[in-house]
């Protein structure tokens, strides 16, 4: 639309000279939504309903980002899986997060899904990855399945989350690996605790995970 000049985020292996010579194995070929060939599948998958615009091209459900091109492995929704483990009760509560190694910030330990996997696999999968926690045998509670702000979203790519809350007697030990270059369990009575845990260590909380650790916190008030 007039006035309307977006920045564009893709990287240069995203780029379609870039694509045309190889593909991260962490993304799909299409140099650009037009060259997506099943929208109408992915539209009726999504976690988080979208539409298409005049060109066919997804639009981000909440509308405009000021980004347009891809720093996500596919146009249209990314499904993630973002497993929140907690444990001990009250005062003593605890939050495992890791510190992300692309942007330095304490996060939920979780990524995308990958193809032909479900979110609950996923759920596992990521948190044995980047803690070594294996948690095959508990049965999480879905909180949601929500939009994530996440840095790299554009108009016509980004996050959707299937979050899950695992809860522990006691803490187990954590080790990062992975996407991770730490692993540390957090207090965990409020995001007010937490947050001045995380402030006092010199640290940052990601604010994109805050919506997704109050709903955390608000089944375990219920």
């Amino acid at each position: 639309m007039s006035g309307y000049i977006p920045t564009d985020v893709t990287p240069p292996e995203l780029r379609p000279e870039a694509l045309a010579r190889h593909v991260p194995d962490w993304a799909e070929a299409a140099p650009s939504p037009a060259d997506v060939p099943d929208w109408d599948r992915r539209r009726v998958a999504a976690l988080v309903p979208f539409e298409l615009d005049e060109r066919g091209w997804p639009v981000h459900p909440l509308g405009r980002t000021g980004k347009c091109g891809r720093n996500l492995g596919r146009w249209g929704e990314n499904a993630a899986a973002d497993p929140i483990v907690v444990a001990g009760t009250g005062s003593q509560r605890r939050v495992l997060l890791i510190t992300r190694g692309d942007i330095g910030v304490e996060a939920i330990p979780g990524g995308m899904v990958d193809p032909g996997e479900t979110a609950p696999q996923a759920l596992v999968r990521e948190l044995r990855e980047e803690t070594g926690v294996d948690l095959t045998d508990h049965q999480p509670v879905i909180l949601g399945r929500d939009l994530v702000d996440d840095w790299r979203q554009s108009d016509h790519a980004w996050v959707a989350s299937t979050s899950a809350l695992y809860q522990l007697p006691a803490q187990v030990t954590a080790v990062a690996a992975d996407d991770a270059t730490d692993a540390t369990w957090w207090p965990f009575a409020s995001l007010v605790h937490l947050d001045a845990a995380i402030t006092a260590a010199g640290r940052t909380l990601y604010a994109a995970h805050r919506p997704l650790l109050q709903a955390a916190l608000n089944h375990l008030a219920d």
